[in-house]
């Protein structure tokens, strides 16, 4: 119990901030293309309580964190509402709308590095904060990753159907109802994970390592060894 509250702490913060700014740069893009519905509705905004959804923000995590004696965490906010049809030009703007989230973990995920590098130059020794951030970086990474996975309802998922001709992104796009239960079931056997997530957060932590006086090997071994 005391793992599960130490977590909690380090974790709340940057995981506020993660799912928040990735839903409200979803409807700041649908918005900038021509669709007011999640403006309209409040959905742009940094309150992270428009944002929260109780099975996917709270319940999900706490159950895979036990299921997973805490080696695997993935969540999800309450979609943002968007009616495609009203963009401007909605196959090719579909995909700026939503590459707007996870671009958004990605700056999140640069900010936290800055904030390291402020930590390193400060010489501070706070463990709680340099445990915040290095949650910061890892969880703007795992959300990033995750949603960009090429499976509708996920971005990638709507990135893939925006760049299929249009036979074959409206059969793909029939997927969707099924999608969850599908990225539900490589999330439990671990597949969506070593096949997809592990290499695309691993590409972005080098590309973040560029930022840091480290190298990748000693960037990415600090991400994943546990402060504690």
């Amino acid at each position: 119990m005391n793992d599960l509250i130490q977590t909690v702490a380090v974790y709340a913060l940057p995981v506020l901030f993660a799912i928040t700014l990735h839903e409200a740069a979803h409807a700041y893009a649908a918005k900038l293309f021509g669709d007011n519905t999640a403006y309209s509705m409040g959905r742009m905004t940094l309150d992270p309580l428009k944002h929260i959804d109780p099975m996917g923000t709270i319940l999900i995590p706490i159950v895979l964190y036990f299921a997973t004696a805490g080696s695997f965490l993935i969540g999800y906010a309450k979609p943002v509402p968007i009616e495609f049809g009203r963009l401007r030009r909605p196959k090719r703007d579909m995909a700026w709308v939503a590459l707007a989230g996870p671009g958004a973990n990605l700056v999140m995920a640069a900010m936290w590095v800055a904030a390291l590098w402020i930590y390193l130059l400060a010489d501070a020794n706070v463990k709680f904060l340099l445990a915040m951030i290095q949650a910061g970086i890892k969880t703007n990474l795992v959300i990033m990753a995750f949603n960009l996975f090429p499976i509708p309802p996920l971005d990638g998922g709507r990135v893939l159907t925006s760049m299929l001709p249009n036979r074959q992104a409206y059969q793909f796009s029939r997927i969707e109802p099924y999608g969850f239960f599908i990225v539900m079931a490589l999330v439990i056997t671990k597949v969506i994970y070593s096949w997809w997530m592990a290499p695309v957060m691993g590409a972005t932590a080098w590309l973040l390592s560029l930022l840091t006086p480290f190298s990748f090997g000693q960037f990415y071994g600090f991400l994943w060894t546990p402060i504690f």
